[in-house]
């Protein structure tokens, strides 16, 4: 049987995030084709120039993530199968200690809410991770934070 490909990212709000705008942030949107019950989620995501399709598994810390790079042609063709399903946020990459820190300040509806998120190659790593001091409470095992449930359910109350 072949192994299906993990992610392993830890998620925090942010608060006060540190300064941003002395980092190149990029624009990201992105739309989910298909949630199935068991929470298998399809999604397109466009960052920059680049457009993508990813697959990913039900899982809080773990779980599986298959991501193909798109044409824009074939991103813009399956693009409206998402309408009702969008959302947008600004990615800035910040380096700490040997690891990236994602932080996403989202905008539209979900404006306010910032979330920072670090990748990891296993769950041990993510175990000995000691995150900055302007991370504010982890949100990793806590599924209204995941951006699929962002786009169906809106904003959390509890920011």
């Amino acid at each position: 049987m072949a192994q299906r490909p993990v992610e392993v990212e830890r998620k925090w709000l942010v608060h006060t995030p540190p300064d941003l705008p002395a980092h190149q942030g990029k624009r990201v949107i992105q739309g989910y084709i298909a949630v199935s019950e068991d929470g298998t989620e399809v999604r397109l995501r466009q960052i920059g120039e680049q457009w993508f399709q990813t697959v990913k598994s039900e899982g809080g810390l773990i779980r599986g993530e298959i991501e193909v790079e798109l044409s824009r042609q074939q991103f813009e063709t399956l693009w409206p199968a998402t309408a009702g399903r969008r959302l947008e946020k600004t990615r800035f990459q910040l380096p700490w200690e040997a690891k990236t820190v994602e932080v996403d300040v989202y905008h539209g509806c979900l404006a306010g809410l910032v979330v920072a998120e670090v990748e990891f190659t296993s769950a041990s790593e993510s175990a000995q991770f000691t995150p900055p001091p302007w991370f504010g409470s982890e949100v990793t095992g806590d599924d209204t934070y995941k951006n699929v449930n962002l786009v169906l359910h809106g904003r959390p109350g509890r920011i």
